[in-house]
């Protein structure tokens, strides 16, 4: 039997060259507008959904994949694989940890162990690339999963959301409070870690959100080398210049630019900025 086969959400925006040499296995998320469903980053593109985000007063809804998607794909993983390892966003943000969860106990034959990455976007991602490397390398099913943890508890996320209206518009805050931001002008910034969104600063310019960003990467880099992506949602030219800092900054192992997804992007909006990264 082959080796250790890693799969995954599409909500860890994990690089597309990234996917394909490491043979990982991604289950789409669901995307639900105006009565049709859109499998995440495979019949609609983000472009599309921050396009329609900026001109409609209706957002779309997203939702797990199903049973019968996890289904699929460990079935066929389950041919060439000794074993699986899934790794997705933390139960208390998503339904799909647990639809993995249940789907994966309907497989029989080949075990497969499901991880919560503890992160969101390419902290996860970073989660599952680690993961995947070690299958690559020979690792059996208790050593990627060991390694999967391991990054989950180092992975970091920052993000500084361009407004809170879609927030409000998704019911995730209150509507006092996004008028409040607005008027103020604040450019909310969010920390992920431990399976938690945490508020973490809320700067009135997009600029020092990104300073704010780069000290707590120096501050938790402590010179070591690290692992970076640069978030953005329909901020291309924005996250380039912020990955050309980083890379100015710091020793870089490696450094991505990754676009949140359209599910995530239904949440946060247009126009958010931010880092994932771990240390070495």
């Amino acid at each position: 039997m082959g080796r250790v086969l890693v799969v995954t959400d599409s909500s860890a925006t994990v690089p597309a060259g990234l996917v394909e040499n490491l043979d990982i296995r991604v289950v789409p998320i669901l995307l639900n507008l105006n009565g049709q469903t859109y499998r995440d980053g495979i019949d609609i593109t983000p472009g599309e959904v921050y396009r329609l985000l900026r001109s409609s007063t209706r957002l779309p809804t997203t939702s797990a994949p199903s049973a019968g998607d996890f289904l699929r794909v460990y079935a066929a993983a389950a041919q060439e694989a000794s074993g699986i390892v899934s790794i997705h966003l933390p139960p208390e943000l998503s339904a799909t940890y647990t639809v993995a969860s249940t789907s994966g106990q309907l497989v029989d034959g080949t075990p497969i162990r499901i991880v919560n990455s503890q992160s969101v976007a390419m902290g996860q991602g970073f989660v599952v690339i680690e993961a995947a490397r070690a299958a690559a390398s020979g690792a059996d099913l208790d050593a990627v999963v060991a390694r999967a943890e391991q990054v989950a508890r180092k992975v970091h996320v920052y993000a500084a959301l361009d407004t809170l209206e879609y927030l409000r518009r998704g019911g995730r805050v209150g509507g006092a409070a996004a008028l409040a931001g607005t008027m103020l002008k604040i450019k909310p910034m969010v920390y992920v870690a431990g399976g938690t969104v945490n508020a973490f600063a809320k700067p009135r310019t997009m600029p020092r959100a990104i300073q704010l960003m780069l000290e707590e990467m120096a501050r938790k880099a402590e010179d070591l080398t690290l692992h970076v992506s640069v978030l953005h949602a329909d901020a291309s030219d924005e996250a380039e210049e912020l990955r050309q800092r980083v890379e100015a900054s710091f020793d870089c192992a490696e450094l991505y630019v990754t676009e949140f997804t359209p599910v995530m992007g239904v949440h946060a909006g247009p126009g958010v900025l931010g880092v994932a990264f771990f240390t070495e």
